[in-house]
C-alpha cells in the first residue's frame, strides 16, 4: 500500500474526527441510534406514506454519522417520510421532537460508554504522537456532546491542542457537518489556514464538510466499510488504517498540479539528463483504454507499432496486474520484458517465467477466496471475479450503483478472513493479493535487477494511471521519471508523478521523444 504523507513543510495542523477515527465508539453510537429509532418507528401509527422499517447501517452512514444529533434525527426521519418539530434543548429525553429523540439517544450512548468503556485505536495514537514530534498542531472535531467524556475514558484527554465538539457548537450557534463551520472554528483556534491543514474523517458528512471548507488534504478512514462512499463525498485519499499515514516530507502533489509532459518538456529533459531511458509501463488504462469487459482490452495497431519501434532503441517493460501469460498474449512484442500479477511473475524477451517464491505460499488462500467470492457475488449483476495466478480481482465497473458497496465490502471481508492475503483498491476493482511486502514498485526494481538494467547511465521511466501504479511512481521518484496518464475517474488525487499526459497517444509521443524517436 502506498503511504499517505502529512508533510510538515506543507501542513500546519491536522483535525481529527472522534468516533471511528480516534476511538471505537462509532459502534456504540450506531447501536444507540438503532435502539431509539427502531422503538420509535415500531410505536408510531401505521402510515402508507412512511417507512417504518428497522434502522440500518446504511441509514447510520448516510443520514446520521458525523452530524449533530438533532440534524441526524431530522435527516433520517425525513428520509422515511416523517417530519418532526425540531423542539429545543429543554425537551425531555424521548419527547417527540428532534431534540427529545436526540437526548434519549445521548442517554443510551452515555450508559454504553460507562458500561463497556472506550478504546483508542493504536494506529491513531501513534499518528497523533508522530504529529506532535513533527511540530504539527492537532485538534479533535466532533458533533458529539460526549466528546470530552469519550476522550477521557480513552486516555486522550490531553492529547490535542484544541477540542471543538457539540458543546462548543451549541455555545457558538455553529451548524453541524456537512457544514464546515466546526472544522473552520478548530482551524481558527489553532491559528492554521484551512489550505495548510489536514482533516481525517470516517463519515460522509465530515468528508463533505472538509471539502467545502477548502482543506489541503481530506483523508478518509474506512476501517470496516467500503471506501467508495468516502471517495464520492470528496476524500482525496481513503486508507483502511491510520498506520498507512506517514508524517514526513513527500514529493506527492495533486493531479491538477502535475505539469503536462509535452508542454513542459524542459522538466522531462532535466529528469533524464542525457541518460538512456528504460521504459516501464502499466497496461490497462495506460497502453490500452479501459473496457467494461477486461478480456476485450487490447493494444491499438498504432500503439503496438510505436512500442515495437521503441523496443529497438531502448529497453521496454510492461508491468501489469494481469497474469503473466495474459500480459504476454496482449503485448506480443519482440524484445519486451513483461511482469504479471503486479510483478509476482516476470519473463524477459522469449525467456522462461520467473516467479516470486514468497507469493506462492498464498496460492491456497487465493483458491479459497475465489471459491467464496464467486459464490457470494454470483447474484450481483455485472460483478466479475477474475482469478489470476497470484491475485484475485473483483470488478464492479458494471455493477448497479446501489450494489457497489456490497461488492466492495464482501471482497474486503473475504480478504480479512484469510491471513495470507491483503486487499488493494484500483479503478473500479478490489484485488486480493499475497500479504507480503510486495507491490509494483518492488516489481519494478526486481525487473531492473533481473534484466541487468541498473547501470548509472540508464534512467527508469514509469508510466501508469491507477492507484496501484503509485508504488512504482514512488520507486522512480528520486532517480527517474514518473508519468501519470490522467483519467477523470480519479478526480484530483495525490500522485508521485513528475509529469502527466492526457492519454495513450500523448504518452507514446512523450516516450518517443525520450527515446530520440520523435513522431
Amino acid at each position: 500500500m502506498v503511504a499517505t504523507f502529512i508533510d510538515p513543510n506543507r501542513h500546519r495542523a491536522v483535525l481529527f474526527d472522534l468516533d471511528g477515527v480516534l476511538t471505537d465508539t462509532a459502534r456504540l453510537h450506531a447501536t444507540a441510534w438503532k435502539r431509539v429509532f427502531d422503538r420509535y418507528l415500531a410505536e408510531r401509527p401505521s402510515n402508507p406514506a412512511e417507512d417504518h422499517g428497522p434502522f440500518t447501517d446504511a441509514d447510520y452512514r448516510h443520514h446520521v454519522d458525523g452530524k449533530s444529533r438533532v440534524d441526524g434525527v431530522l435527516d433520517f426521519l425525513r428520509a422515511r417520510g416523517i417530519w418532526l418539530p425540531r423542539g429545543d434543548a429543554t425537551d425531555a429525553p424521548g419527547a417527540e421532537t428532534a431534540h427529545g429523540l436526540g437526548a434519549l439517544k445521548d442517554e443510551q450512548f452515555a450508559a454504553a460508554v460507562d458500561e463497556e468503556g472506550v478504546e483508542a485505536f493504536p494506529d491513531a495514537v501513534r499518528l497523533v504522537e508522530s504529529l506532535h514530534r513533527g511540530g504539527i498542531a492537532t485538534a479533535v472535531v466532533s458533533a458529539s456532546r460526549n466528546c470530552a467524556r469519550v476522550l477521557a475514558r480513552a486516555g486522550l484527554a490531553d492529547a490535542f491542542d484544541v477540542r471543538v465538539d457539540g458543546v462548543v457548537a451549541a455555545e457558538l450557534g455553529l451548524p453541524g457537518k456537512p457544514d464546515p463551520a466546526l472544522l473552520l472554528e478548530a482551524a481558527r483556534r489553532l491559528g492554521a489556514e484551512p489550505s495548510r491543514s489536514v482533516v481525517v474523517e470516517d463519515a460522509e458528512a465530515g468528508i463533505a464538510a472538509a471539502r467545502a471548507g477548502g482543506f489541503a488534504l481530506v483523508l478518509g478512514v474506512a476501517r470496516t466499510g467500503a471506501p467508495s462512499a468516502l471517495v464520492e463525498a470528496g476524500a482525496d485519499v481513503v486508507v483502511p488504517s491510520l498506520a498507512e499515514v506517514v508524517v514526513a516530507a513527500s514529493g506527492q502533489r495533486r493531479l491538477s498540479e502535475v505539469p503536462d509532459g509535452l508542454e513542459h518538456w524542459d522538466t522531462v529533459a532535466a529528469r533524464v539528463r542525457g541518460r538512456r531511458p528504460v521504459l516501464l509501463l502499466d497496461f490497462d488504462g495506460t497502453l490500452a483504454p479501459i473496457q467494461e469487459d477486461p478480456a476485450k482490452v487490447s493494444l491499438s495497431v498504432s500503439t503496438r507499432t510505436a512500442l515495437q519501434d521503441l523496443a529497438r532503441h531502448c529497453p521496454v517493460g510492461v508491468i501489469s496486474g494481469r497474469d503473466l501469460r495474459d500480459v504476454r498474449s496482449k503485448v506480443r512484442l519482440e524484445g519486451v520484458w513483461c511482469a504479471g500479477s503486479h510483478g509476482f511473475e516476470l519473463a524477459g524477451p522469449g525467456g522462461e517465467p520467473i516467479a516470486q517464491r514468497a507469493g506462492e505460499a498464498a496460492l491456497p488462500d487465493l483458491d479459497a477466496a475465489e471459491q467464496c467470492l464467486s459464490a457470494q457475488v454470483a447474484g450481483v449483476a455485472g460483478a466479475l471475479v477474475d482469478r489470476k495466478r497470484f491475485s484475485l480481482a473483483v470488478h464492479y465497473r458494471n455493477v448497479r450503483p446501489e450494489e457497489v458497496d456490497h461488492v466492495i465490502t464482501t471482497a474486503q471481508q473475504v480478504g480479512a478472513q484469510l491471513p495470507g492475503l491483503r486487499v488493494a483498491h484500483g479503478r473500479k476493482v478490489v484485488e486480493l493479493l499475497p500479504d507480503i511486502d510486495w507491490n509494483k514498485g518492488r516489481a519494478l526494481r526486481w525487473l531492473l535487477e533481473q534484466a541487468g538494467l541498473t547501470d548509472p547511465g540508464l534512467v527508469p521511466v514509469y508510466a501508469g494511471d491507477d492507484y496501484t501504479d503509485e508504488d512504482a511512481l514512488q520507486e522512480v521518484h528520486d532517480e527517474g521519471l514518473g508519468v501519470v496518464v490522467l483519467s477523470p475517474e480519479h478526480g484530483d488525487r495525490l500522485t508521485w508523478a513528475h509529469v502527466s499526459v492526457a492519454g495513450t497517444g500523448p504518452l507514446i509521443e512523450l516516450l518517443s521523444r525520450l527515446a530520440g524517436r520523435p513522431r
